[in-house]
């Protein structure tokens, strides 16, 4: 086995454990939906960068919930994980569509990823051979947030004529779209590089197009992790909807 496998095989093993942990974390008493968020972001956080310099000692984090180390500016190889994607609805009982991101970024590419969606005990990760099934008739089917759908994307539908499908996290969003139960995954209301990376690393493995919303290039480990807007679909679907976007 090479030491890329071993990182495909790090990714899937490292968010699973992780969503594991979270699903014991989301059976305990809390005096409220803010101290279960917490306690889910923080123990996650820890298992992840605890694993992480322990099996990875040479290489750099870059975390939703750490504070941001320099040292991955000058570092080949870097982590960039979220360890609770979806905090709201990690909190409410009986929700699924939250997630644990783990990529690996390596010499200015996404090089492997895992995204786990722990309530589904499901993990789609570069580990595996992905092939996203056929695509149903009818309207283009959008994955959007459930709560602050973007303009952007309500106009988007209207264009086009799709059909907006709420949900979660931005993890369970691209998934979605890498399982066929969506066509495309559209935002434009503002991220960071630990919201898309995994996911963009897992759509990208399975032959979906991934992008900036004016067709550019999506780029990882940048000074300023922000990176606000992002289209993950499939391809036959990709010049189309990118021409309505821009």
């Amino acid at each position: 086995m090479t030491a890329l496998e071993h990182d495909h095989d790090a990714a899937a093993s490292l968010a699973t454990e992780a969503g594991e942990l979270l699903m014991q974390v989301r059976t305990r008493h809390f005096a409220d939906a803010d101290a279960r968020k917490d306690a889910g972001d923080r123990e996650s956080h820890r298992f992840l960068t605890e694993q992480l310099a322990r099996l990875r000692p040479d290489d750099a984090v870059l975390s939703e919930e750490g504070a941001d180390d320099p040292i991955r500016l000058v570092s080949d190889r870097v982590w960039i994980i979220d360890p609770l994607d979806g905090t709201r609805e990690f909190s409410e009982h009986g929700r699924a569509d939250w997630a644990v991101h783990v990529a690996l970024w390596e010499r200015g590419a996404l090089v492997a990823g895992a995204v786990a969606l722990p309530a589904e005990g499901t993990t789609l990760s570069t580990a595996e051979s992905l092939a996203v099934p056929p695509r149903a008739d009818g309207a283009i089917r959008l994955a959007v947030s459930r709560s602050r759908p973007p303009a952007l994307v309500v106009d988007l539908a209207e264009q086009v004529g799709a059909e907006l499908l709420p949900m979660g996290s931005a993890g369970a969003k691209a998934m979605a779209v890498v399982r066929g139960t969506a066509d495309a995954y559209v935002h434009g209301g503002g991220q960071y590089e630990w919201d898309s990376a995994a996911p963009v690393a897992v759509a990208r493995s399975a032959g979906l197009h991934t992008s900036r919303l004016d067709g550019s290039p999506l780029r990882y480990n940048r000074p300023d992790p922000w990176l606000p807007d992002l289209l993950v679909c499939r391809p036959e679907l990709a010049d189309q909807l990118l021409r309505s976007l821009t």
